[in-house]
């Protein structure tokens, strides 16, 4: 699934994610207005049919409504989205990103202490 998430689709995925993988229409166009987000119905539902097409998610039929329901997980996207960054910017080299990170002050030392012990404690 080479498939991108436009920053639009994004943000109903992370609706639908943080909903344990599943909303029904109603529910992404509450929480679109808390947080003040003005789409029209249509938009929203061009949105909706784009990630169906791009198999993010699959419409699950409820009597007459319908439930959007994630196919892949934040994590699972999180992790493509990764690779896929990695592999654009730094030829799949972790080393060079990290080394980035570092010389530009994003990433400090402690936190790559941090990051080496976790991995330790992972591969034990």
């Amino acid at each position: 699934m080479a498939q991108q998430i436009s920053e639009s689709e994004l943000v109903l995925m992370k609706i639908i994610w943080k909903n344990g993988g599943a909303a029904l229409y109603s529910l992404i166009m509450e929480e679109l207005e808390k947080d003040n987000n003005e789409w029209k119905n249509n938009t929203v539902l061009t949105l909706l049919s784009r990630l169906v097409e791009k198999k993010f998610l699959k419409v699950k039929k409820i009597g007459r409504r319908n439930e959007y329901v994630a196919t892949v997980t934040e994590a699972e996207y999180q992790t493509i989205q990764t690779h896929s960054f990695l592999d654009k910017f730094y030829g799949g080299n972790v080393k060079n990103l990290v080394s980035t990170l570092l010389r530009q002050d994003i990433l400090s030392a402690d936190e790559l202490n941090e990051i080496e012990t976790f991995w330790r404690k992972e591969h034990e």
